[in-house]
């Protein structure tokens, strides 16, 4: 009879796709397929890691950098491609691990296999004639007695193949418990990450290194980027505040960074004390500070240079303005200063907005010139410098549009909102008097940071999940599952008319097709030998 069309064309096909789906192999090509696709998270940059540096290089590579943008390639780890290999992966494993599972719980609670028909044919076997008088179902108990740590079993000869009393034995369960351990482990490091990034959240922000400016736990509002996990709101988050009191960066001859170092205060909680009575702490690259569940890391740094506006009346303006390095290995940087002039001083507001001052600059740590042209020899500030162009009119600060913390707006420039008054080179103290008195100096720089906090419920899950891979992974290594038969035969009338007892031991190692190797003979002749015999 044919089957139905539903069950041809549905339930056989559904059927197959899911024995597919959850054999051992597919799980492997998964996982394997997981690790490929997780690579260009970590060659491109990331959209939540760094928006600005992602739009960048999505600019500057063209129409190859929208496609690219347009498979995901810049949100890797929550695109829909990597989600769906994700849970794939996820369901291999659970379809393929419950059957193992269960079949393993079968073998704990079965007897030993029977001895096979034909000894002589395991890769390792031993004859042995027993000079003793004693019984088959004594010697057989004997040979029970030393197979220490194994799972044994005594047929007698009813229950034989041969007629004659046999014992099975075997051992290196542990072997399959280590493989499935390291698979659930594997599929609770799955489970784990996915909760990360459900529960969890990291967010960016830049902060000077002058003891001063701060940053409190307490809302999304104080990050300058942040990222949280799909069932997180940002009301519920674990309050702490930092302060970083000092910074240091070393570098290598080339230039290359060698290693951040932050002195960075810390309270857990509402700041109930004076930030000076603070615990400091030193942080460093990979080694983050811990505070409340959360992890604070030194992601980079740069210089915030410190000007000075000094309007025709005497009133002043002081901004310390972090400054985006331009070159890495130089640390030339480029920002932008906006500064409203004060209260009062232009009772009409057209007049205070056409009356702003916004300066453009380059600061150079180590400074180089070619001709007027300033440029960075070295990312250790030895000589500092900055060029700077200040303009006169409306910046943009009271338009409510989103401008670019480094730079400022070119449209203004094009459309004479903004108009150039000055410009100049400048080392700390130097002044810039421009045509209508206001004078621009430049008082020096600082350091800043950029840390990041980061929130990961599921991390102690993670590193125990790896923990125990590691073991299951082991065990299965190490342990070898191996099987052992004894046969024992009485001859009758042999060349002296004596009864003889002759024992057939054979071996067969599961996981290695050499047998036991050199060592077999002994071990055999030891099954067989009295306790009192060995001593």
């Amino acid at each position: 009879m044919r089957p139905s069309p539903l069950r041809r064309f549905v339930v056989a096909p559904v059927r197959n796709l899911w024995r597919s789906l959850t054999s051992m192999r597919t799980a492997l090509a998964l996982l394997f397929l997981l690790a490929a696709a997780a690579i260009p998270g970590a060659l491109l940059p990331q959209r939540p890691l760094n928006a600005s540096k992602t739009q960048d290089y999505i600019d500057n590579h063209g129409w190859l950098g929208t496609v690219m943008d347009r498979l995901q390639l810049f949100d890797v780890f929550a695109s829909s491609w990597f989600t769906a290999i994700y849970v794939l992966l996820f369901v291999s494993l659970v379809g393929c691990l419950l059957p193992r599972l269960a079949e393993h719980l079968r073998s704990l609670r079965a007897r030993p296999v029977p001895v096979p028909r034909n000894l002589a044919r395991m890769p390792r076997h031993e004859e042995i004639e027993v000079d003793e008088d004693i019984e088959p179902q004594a010697l057989a108990q004997r040979i029970e007695a030393n197979l220490h740590g194994w799972r044994t079993t005594v047929y007698p000869p009813e229950q034989s193949r041969a007629g004659t009393y046999e014992v099975s034995a075997e051992k290196g369960y542990l072997r399959e418990f280590g493989n499935l351990v390291f698979h659930f482990a594997l599929l609770s490091l799955l489970v784990a990450l996915a909760v990360g990034k459900m529960y969890g959240y990291e967010g960016t922000r830049i902060l000077v290194a002058d003891g001063e400016q701060g940053m409190c736990n307490t809302s999304t509002a104080v990050y300058d980027s942040f990222r949280a996990g799909r069932l997180v709101d940002g009301t519920e988050l674990q309050p702490f505040c930092i302060r970083v009191d000092d910074f240091t960066a070393s570098f290598l001859p080339n230039g290359q960074p060698d290693m951040y170092t932050a002195a960075m205060r810390h309270t857990e909680g509402a700041p109930a004390t004076d930030p000076a009575t603070w615990p400091v702490a030193t942080v460093r690259v990979n080694e983050p500070l811990r505070l409340a569940g959360s992890r604070v890391y030194v992601l980079g740094n740069g210089f915030a240079p410190t000007f000075t506006v000094t309007f025709p009346g005497g009133q002043k303006r002081t901004q310390t303005v972090p400054f985006a390095p331009e070159v890495m290995n130089t640390m030339l940087s480029s920002g932008a200063v906006r500064v409203d002039p004060p209260a009062g001083m232009y009772p009409v507001e057209k007049a205070r907005r056409r009356n702003q001052i916004g300066i453009d600059g380059i600061f150079a740590p180590t400074a180089k010139f070619d001709g007027t042209l300033l440029s960075s020899s070295s990312p250790i500030p030895k000589d500092p410098y900055v060029a700077i162009r200040v303009y006169r009119g409306d910046t943009g600060l009271d338009s409510g549009r989103p401008q670019n913390t480094y730079a400022l707006d070119t449209g203004l420039m094009h459309s004479g909102q903004l108009s150039r008054v000055g410009q100049a080179n400048m080392k700390p103290g130097g002044v810039l008097r421009l045509d209508d008195g206001t004078t621009v100096s430049f008082d020096g720089y600082r350091r800043w940071v950029s840390v990041q906090v980061s929130n990961d419920p599921a991390q102690k899950w993670v590193l125990v999940s790896a923990i125990v891979m590691l073991i299951g992974l082991l065990v299965s290594l190490l342990v070898k599952r191996r099987r052992i038969w004894a046969r024992i035969v009485v001859v009758d009338g042999g060349p002296d008319g004596q009864r003889r007892t002759v024992v057939t031991v054979a071996g067969l190692a599961r996981t290695d097709s050499a047998g036991w190797g050199d060592g077999f003979s002994e071990q055999a002749r030891a099954l067989v030998a009295d306790e009192n015999d060995k001593r």
